[in-house]
C-alpha cells in the first residue's frame, strides 16, 4: 500500500492548479491563523496556565480571553460553560458519557436521529457495554427528523436524545429548537445535546435560544487548526469527566491546555464571525455555482440532501451514476481537485455512507457520492476549474466501466 501511496504522490508532481474541497475532513488553515498561533509555541505565554510564573499568568490570560469568545460566538451566558478537547470527537464523547454516567440512577435510554456522525453513533453504541439502551429516529429521504417518532422514542427512561444541528454529510439543517421542545416537554430533567460543529460558522447558533443543554463545536470545521474543539454545557448541568489527570483550567477536561491550538481556534472563529453574512453569501454563491454547473455537464446525478434555506451554505453532495465515488476522488485528485467520498470516516470501510442509506439511496447511489463543501477562500476561477475537470473524471471513469463491463 506504502508503494501505491509513493507512485499517486509521484503523479501529483505535475499539478498545477489545486481547489480543496474536502473541508469535511480536513481545512487548509489560512496564513493568518497561523502567523496567530505560531507566538505561542516558544515565544509567549508558552506557559502551563495554571502556574503561577509570567509565562503561566500569560498563558492563562490568553486561555481566559478565548473561553470569553469561544462563549460569545455560541451565544453561552458565561465563560464557565465552555471546555475545551482536544477535538470533535472527545467533546463529543465527553458530552454522552459524561451525561450518561451522570444521569444513570434516573434512566438508561438515549434517543439520537438515525444519521448522527460517526463518533456519535459509535459513543452511544459503546454505551450499551454498560447497559445503556439506544433508539435511532428514522429521517425523511433528504435527512430531516421525524418529530412525531422523536415524540415516541422518548420516554421516561430515557436521559438523553443527541441530534447534530447541520447533517455533516448532507447539510440538512435540523428544527433543533422544536425537537428540543419535543423532548423536554416529555420530561425537563432529559439532557439534550448537539453536535453543532456544522452549524458553527454557517447558520445562525445561539445555544440558549435553542435551549439545549450540551453542544459541539470545531476548529477544523472553520478552518482553524485540528486537534481543538469546544463543549458547551449549561450552567447547572452535572457531568461526569469521562478521563483523568492534572486538573488546569477546566474541570471536565483534565491536563494542560493546549494554547496554539486553542489561540488558532480562536482567530479563526473571529475572521468567521466578523464578516459573518459576507461568508456565509460568498459560501453559498460558490456552492450553487458548482452544483448548478455540475447538473448543466452531467446526465445521471442524483442531489443529496435538500435545496435552498434549509441546507448549509457551504455543503454540495452529489451522487454520480455509473461512477464509483472512490475512483472519482482518485482521478480528481490526480488534477488537483480534492473531494471525498461520502464521509472519511466511512470510506475506508468500503461501506455505504449510513446517511445516504438512512434517506434512501440505492447502494450504487451512495456508493457513487461525492461530498465538498466550499469555504470564503475559494475563488470563482476555483470553481470554473472544479467544473472543466469534474466531467472529464466522470467521463473517464464510465467510459472505462462501460468498456470493461464491470
Amino acid at each position: 500500500m506504502v508503494e501505491n501511496v509513493k507512485e499517486l504522490l509521484k503523479l501529483h508532481e505535475l499539478i498545477t492548479q489545486q481547489v480543496y474541497l474536502d473541508n469535511e475532513n480536513s481545512s487548509l488553515v489560512p496564513q493568518e491563523v497561523v502567523d496567530t498561533m505560531l507566538p505561542y509555541f516558544n515565544k509567549i505565554a508558552c506557559g502551563n496556565p495554571t502556574l503561577t510564573h509570567k509565562p503561566g499568568w500569560e498563558a492563562f490570560e490568553v486561555i481566559m480571553n478565548s473561553f470569553q469568545k469561544i462563549s460569545k460566538y455560541v451565544g453561552a451566558k458565561n465563560l464557565e460553560e465552555i471546555t475545551f478537547t482536544p477535538g470533535e470527537s472527545e467533546a463529543n464523547n465527553l458530552a454522552i458519557m459524561g451525561s450518561c454516567f451522570a444521569k444513570k440512577s434516573q434512566g438508561k435510554k438515549i434517543v439520537i436521529s438515525e444519521i448522527e456522525p460517526i463518533n456519535v453513533l459509535h459513543t452511544v453504541e459503546m454505551m450499551k457495554k454498560f447497559g445503556f439502551t439506544v433508539t435511532k429516529v428514522p429521517v425523511d429521504s433528504e435527512g430531516f427528523l421525524d418529530m412525531e417518532k422523536l415524540g415516541d422514542a422518548v420516554d421516561s427512561q430515557t436521559i438523553l436524545v443527541s441530534v447534530a444541528a447541520v447533517n455533516n454529510e448532507l447539510g440538512t439543517i435540523q428544527n433543533i429548537k422544536e425537537a428540543v421542545q419535543i423532548v423536554k416537554d416529555k420530561g425537563s430533567q432529559i439532557l439534550f445535546h448537539t453536535d453543532a460543529t456544522d452549524a458553527y460558522g454557517r447558520i445562525p447558533l445561539n445555544v440558549q435560544d435553542l435551549n439545549v443543554d450540551l453542544a459541539t463545536v470545531s476548529s477544523y470545521k472553520i478552518q482553524g487548526p485540528r486537534g481543538i474543539a469546544a463543549m458547551y454545557l449549561r450552567e447547572g448541568v452535572n457531568l461526569d469527566r469521562i478521563i483523568e489527570g492534572q486538573i488546569g483550567t477546566q474541570k471536565l477536561w483534565p491536563g494542560i491546555e493546549n494554547t496554539p491550538l486553542v489561540v488558532g481556534f480562536t482567530k479563526a472563529s473571529e475572521l468567521v464571525f466578523e464578516s459573518f453574512e459576507a461568508n456565509v453569501l460568498k459560501m453559498r454563491w460558490l456552492r450553487d455555482k458548482l452544483v448548478d454547473g455540475l447538473f448543466c455537464e452531467l446526465d445521471d446525478l442524483c442531489f443529496n440532501g435538500p435545496r435552498g434555506e434549509k441546507r448549509s451554505p457551504d455543503n454540495a453532495n452529489v451522487s454520480v451514476l455509473r461512477a464509483e465515488g472512490e475512483a472519482l476522488t482518485i482521478e480528481l485528485s490526480l488534477k488537483g481537485v480534492y473531494v471525498s467520498s461520502g464521509s472519511a470516516c466511512s470510506r475506508r470501510l468500503l461501506q455505504p455512507s449510513h446517511v445516504l442509506v438512512a434517506i434512501g439511496r440505492k447502494f450504487e447511489e451512495a456508493h457513487g457520492s461525492v461530498l465538498m463543501k466550499t469555504t470564503r477562500y475559494l475563488t470563482e476561477e476555483d470553481i470554473a476549474y472544479v467544473l472543466k475537470v469534474f466531467p472529464e473524471a466522470v467521463n473517464r471513469i464510465r467510459h472505462i466501466v462501460g468498456s470493461t463491463g464491470v
